[in-house]
């Protein structure tokens, strides 16, 4: 799987995604922080990523113009310290792979996911 990481999301989540061997990049890396969320999620599904975003407009976006890709996966936690976006991560990673491969938004909270299949 491959990844893009929203100005949301900590370096340290990146760099360690990277050390797990995933293909991943942050806007802020391609100097890209800028970018408007419509152009970012064009960007995640032309390179085949997976958004990684605490950014709520992103769900909305993607309900509104039917697309089937790219994967979101929302965070919506209480505390988004790197250390926590990466441990609930890993829950999404081991239990919704294929949610993600087909085309889902993610929504990830301090107790559970929701996960609603695009198009929605």
């Amino acid at each position: 799987m491959k990844f893009l990481a929203d100005m949301g999301i900590s370096p340290r989540t990146v760099n360690w995604l990277k050390a797990a061997g995933y293909d991943v990049v942050h806007l802020v890396d391609e100097g890209l922080e800028r970018l408007p969320d419509d152009e970012i999620l064009l960007k995640a599904r032309l390179e085949g990523r997976i958004l990684l975003t605490v950014d709520l407009d992103f769900g909305y976006l993607l309900a509104v113009s039917g697309a089937t890709l790219p994967s979101v996966i929302i965070f919506r936690l209480g505390n988004e310290r790197y250390e926590i976006i990466n441990e609930r991560l890993v829950e999404v990673l081991n239990r919704f792979e294929r949610d993600l491969i087909a085309g889902a938004i993610i929504s990830v909270s301090d107790r559970d996911f929701r996960v609603r299949q695009l198009p929605i």
